[in-house]
């Protein structure tokens, strides 16, 4: 018998008590069953830090929870290094504490992996979560993130060589990994996440990282459901105007990254040149993409599917450069 891979799924989580216990609940109504679950709290004040001491007590043999010295609020990046550093399974899986899993995640996402050996990493869409609000009007909002206008990735069900992956999500931060199942040894090797980045951009430097140098499977099967709501930590920059901020940041961190890791890939250049254009001119990236979205409508269908097809052309071209 071939032995199941542990998965060590990680939850961090800041005063989630609204949403903590269901996205717990997931966990355990998973139809695959070799996994331990982390909890770990970022310095919480409500009753999020009393319902995850719950669970681990209860379920100790499944469940344990972590949290900073004294309690401290540290931020993303180093609640995920400190889930890993404690983690017992050879594969990551995250879970935000107000999210929620669908029951087949894992069985496949695990299968799909272990059948590319040579990925160490699984990325897969999201589903944009508005109806679990019971509202009748939030319903027609869900929608699967991270595919193209034709509805898939552009390296839909796939192996992505490296730096391919990498290219894409810099030139389009719709196409940053969402859904993920990595292998523990693949975080460790890169470094882990980085520190500095607290909240935003907290997970795509370390897939900066990894994709720059690994292969990584994309997947089309989405299991994840992405809540959205006004106290969640992406609504509260948006409206909060930290957005451009934190994209400088991370753009800056991203080019002093490539430098010192000596990368002289033409293509990771370009793209990472395309993304600062497009910090520099919002307004005249969010036109085009209006005119693109019009022209998918108005186009003949004839044309639509050249245009499409040309999208997957160039995206064949990104991976192949790779090699």
């Amino acid at each position: 018998m071939i032995k199941e891979p542990f998965v060590s799924a990680i939850t961090i989580f800041f005063n989630e008590e609204k949403f903590i216990r269901e996205a717990i609940e997931s966990v355990f109504a998973q139809t695959y069953e070799n996994w331990e679950l982390i909890l770990v709290d970022d310095g919480s004040t409500d009753r999020s830090t009393q319902i995850a001491r719950q669970y681990a007590e209860k379920f100790s043999g499944k469940v344990r929870y972590l949290e900073h010295h004294n309690h401290e609020n540290r931020g993303m990046s180093a609640s995920r290094n400190l889930g890993v550093r404690n983690a017992k399974g050879s594969h990551i899986a995250y879970l935000d504490g107000d999210d929620v899993w669908m029951p087949d995640l894992l069985e496949r996402q695990v299968a799909i992996l272990e059948s590319h050996p040579g990925a160490v990493m699984l990325s897969a869409p999201l589903q944009l979560w508005h109806s679990w609000s019971g509202n009748p009007g939030d319903k027609h909002r869900d929608c699967i993130l991270e595919v193209g206008d034709d509805g898939l990735h552009p390296f839909s069900d796939r192996l992505v060589k490296p730096p391919g992956l990498l290219c894409l999500f810099l030139r389009n931060e719709l196409f940053i990994p969402g859904s993920v199942l990595m292998k523990r040894k693949a975080i460790s090797d890169v470094g882990g996440y980085e520190d500095r980045f607290r909240d935003g951009y907290s997970d795509a430097a370390v897939f900066v990282k990894i994709c720059l140098t690994s292969p990584v499977f994309i997947s089309s099967e989405c299991g994840y459901k992405y809540r959205k709501h006004q106290g969640s930590y992406t609504y509260q920059s948006y409206h909060n105007d930290e957005d451009d901020t934190s994209r400088e940041l991370y753009l800056n961190w991203v080019s002093n990254y490539l430098s010192e890791q000596k990368v002289r890939d033409p293509n990771v250049w370009k793209a990472l040149n395309y993304a600062r254009r497009i910090h520099r001119h919002p307004k005249l990236y969010r036109m085009q993409e209006k005119v693109l979205r019009l022209g998918y409508r108005i186009l003949p269908d004839p044309l639509t599917n050249m245009v499409k097809t040309f999208w997957r052309a160039m995206a064949d071209r990104i991976n192949k450069s790779a090699f």
